[in-house]
């Protein structure tokens, strides 16, 4: 856009480091005229401003305080980096589908309201992405020219992956089988290397070296929901009536005659 270009190097930077995955901001995706765009809310550019990570950066305003970036946020948006919008009603039936925005005619900063981005950041990564594809085509297309000692280095290099992927596949194998033998001899079970599959780091998958297969604690709020379904289900129902017949106390009729009375007690089905 033409007012992107405008925008003094102090802004620009502001905006490259709002637009980074540096600040922390949590990304929406959003339907503005049938194209999917990106936006955040504004609370969340005032924190990442007010965060450590931007304290650190040279040649940006200074914030001190929300007020600060405030006014800093309310400065951008005269340039377009992003406009203010309003989210209308999801694209799709899914919970995860994105909604539709609409930019609004009013342009300012609210930090309840939320913002659409229309500036895709720093492009040097997508440059040089596209550029190292092109080399490895290149590389692979040209692969019968290679120098001997390379093609033989690449051989090397492929059966040490596949032995790495061979050598994975018998790991879950064995875990697998040392998991099924734990069940039946010492109930509930071990897990050689639990955090395996788990998404974590690559150190991180193996460590602990083993874990008891326990289940999982039920939350306090699942439990709390639990208990009150039973309490309600659980309620005794209406009681009912019985004709019991006991003696008259009235010492003036024959003591041969009864009397009826109507007496409630439980129902003797529950």
């Amino acid at each position: 856009m033409e007012q992107q270009s405008k925008a003094p190097q102090e802004i620009r930077n502001v905006v490259n480091f709002l637009r980074g995955s540096g600040a922390g901001i949590r990304i929406r995706v959003g339907v503005l005229n049938g194209k999917r765009v990106d936006y955040f809310k504004g609370k969340a550019a005032i924190k990442a401003l007010l965060s450590p990570a931007y304290a650190k950066l040279k040649n940006v305003p200074k914030v001190t305080d929300e007020e600060e970036a405030h006014q800093l946020l309310l400065s951008v948006i005269p340039y377009a980096f992003f406009l203010r919008v309003e989210r209308g009603a999801p694209t799709g039936t899914s919970s995860n589908a994105p909604r539709q925005v609409q930019i609004t005619q009013m342009q300012t900063f609210v930090p309840t309201d939320y913002y659409a981005w229309f500036y895709e950041g720093s492009q040097w990564t997508t440059y040089v992405g596209g550029l190292a594809m092109v080399a490895i085509m290149l590389a692979g297309v040209m692969f019968p020219l290679w120098p001997p000692i390379m093609r033989l280095g690449v051989w090397y290099l492929s059966i040490g992956v596949l032995g790495l992927l061979g050598l994975f596949f018998a790991l879950a194998i064995v875990r697998l089988i040392f998991y099924i033998i734990t069940v039946i001899v010492a109930s509930p079970g071990i897990w050689i290397f639990p955090k395996l599959f788990a998404d974590v780091g690559f150190v991180e998958s193996f460590i602990p070296l083993w874990e008891w297969d326990l289940p999982k604690k039920k939350s306090k709020k699942k439990r709390a929901e639990k208990g009150k379904e039973e309490s309600s289900g659980g309620a005794s129902p209406a009681p009912s009536a019985r004709i019991e017949e006991v003696a008259d106390s009235d010492s003036s009729r024959p003591v041969s005659r009864t009397a009826a009375r109507v007496e409630e007690v439980p129902d003797e089905d529950s």
